[in-house]
């Protein structure tokens, strides 16, 4: 009888210790989100002088995990005990049951004892059971944490259509193009324009008009809330996304580079790319002086998010990962903006190389970096409201004229005439 009063007790338990578990997990993950943060933003919190304020934050986090953590544990002991107790008491009540028996003469003792050793047969393995048990209770926890995230849906479908290298031109058409991170605030409204193959895009404007959202709608990172994006003339949601993906080399801000060597950084998503291959690029994104200063060259490992490199270091490393990727549609994310202006020179010449018969889109704050352009895009608050050559918009005298002069003051006037 006490088995299945046991078993009822347990199933009450072990509620209290899945809710104990997942307050547990929860600030866990706060605290390792805490100290990723910090270590990604070392300098910037140096710069500030906020280490006491960060060094509080996560003394404030790791005790708060530690209190769950103790209250858990704490509770499984508890749990532990009240099982062995539980048992123990029920072995008890036998023996008095069987005592009682044994002096009214109706069991002898070796019966009672045979009887004994059968019943701790039986509750050895309800024990075990028990007390793994409540264990299971406490990592069911974390892996319902892992299981919630592998069931997400997906936000974007996947196509069916294949795309290979070969068969890109690399024509991209935007058809009344609309699309927000939140639907009531649209961040692009209807946004028409076509890409020959081949051509160089600039696109510029002030700081949230949806540059970087554009271009992030030709690898479907997002997909439009209304209108197409078409590559080739084919709708990009049609094509496996996996093979479109790999159509594109994309350089964004801000870089972004993994804590291992340059050459594993450099050939990311290329792994099979051969040293020379690595080199190669490397040279095309003014590497090579770098490089050289490293004690093991391309086999130097790097620091967590690039720490011991400086920004401009890391951007010509995403630029050199890109020319190793060779695809027909490059994305360049003002990728100029934290190198010096001899360096600037050297990359943007090593950039023209590679844009070379590529449908390039740059995203431009620094309008020097433009001039070259097939065509520049001007957003304003999510519509193109000029297009042109460099010289033609400038000649317009309207919002891209506008930004040039805020940038270049006289030059603008000079650069009509040039």
């Amino acid at each position: 009888a006490i088995v299945p009063l046991l078993f009822l007790a347990i199933a009450g338990l072990s509620r209290r210790i899945t809710a104990l578990a997942t307050d547990a997990r929860t600030k866990e993950s706060t605290l390792w989100a805490i100290a990723q943060r910090t270590m990604g933003a070392i300098r910037v919190i140096q710069a500030f002088t906020t280490e006491e304020d960060e060094h509080r934050r996560f003394v404030d986090s790791s005790g708060a995990s530690l209190a769950a953590n103790l209250r858990l544990y704490t509770f499984q002991t508890v749990y532990s005990a009240f099982v062995n107790v539980v048992v123990a008491g029920g072995t008890a009540a036998v023996l008095w049951f069987g005592a009682m028996h044994v002096l009214a003469g109706k069991l002898t003792v070796g019966e009672v004892l045979v009887f004994t050793s059968y019943l701790a047969s039986l509750y050895a393995p309800i024990n075990s059971l028990m007390q793994t048990y409540g264990l299971v209770q406490g990592a069911r926890v974390g892996a319902e944490r892992v299981f919630e995230i592998l069931e997400t849906a997906p936000d974007l479908r996947d196509g069916a259509r294949p795309l290979a290298r070969e068969d890109v031109r690399g024509t991209i058409t935007f058809e009344a193009v609309r699309f927000g991170y939140d639907p009531a605030q649209p961040v692009l409204k209807g946004v028409d324009f076509h890409v020959r193959a081949g051509e160089v895009v600039a696109v510029v404007g002030a700081t949230g008009a949806g540059k970087t959202t554009l271009v992030s709608l030709v690898p479907r990172f997002y997909d439009p809330t209304a209108g197409r994006v078409l590559l080739d003339g084919i709708d990009v949601r049609e094509f496996r996304l996996k093979a479109l993906r790999q159509q594109v080399a994309i350089v964004l801000q801000p870089a972004l580079v993994f804590p291992t060597t340059v050459r594993e950084n450099i050939a990311y998503g290329r792994p099979d790319a051969s040293l020379a291959m690595v080199e190669a690029a490397a040279r095309v994104a003014q590497l090579d002086d770098f490089l050289e200063r490293l004690p093991e060259g391309l086999e130097t490992v790097v620091g967590e998010a690039g720490a011991t490199l400086s920004a401009g270091e890391q951007l010509r490393i995403t630029i050199a990962r890109a020319v190793l990727r060779d695809a027909p549609i490059l994305i360049l994310d003002e990728p100029t903006a934290a190198l010096d202006a001899t360096t600037e020179a050297r990359v943007m010449q090593g950039l023209e190389g590679l844009m070379a018969g590529r449908t390039t889109f740059v995203i431009a704050h620094r309008l020097s970096t433009v001039r070259r352009a097939d065509a520049i895009l001007v957003l304003d608050d999510g519509r193109i409201v000029e297009r042109g050559t460099f010289t033609e918009l400038v000649a317009r005298g309207g919002h891209f004229a506008r930004l040039h002069q805020t940038q270049f003051g006289g030059e603008a006037e000079r650069a009509v005439s040039s």
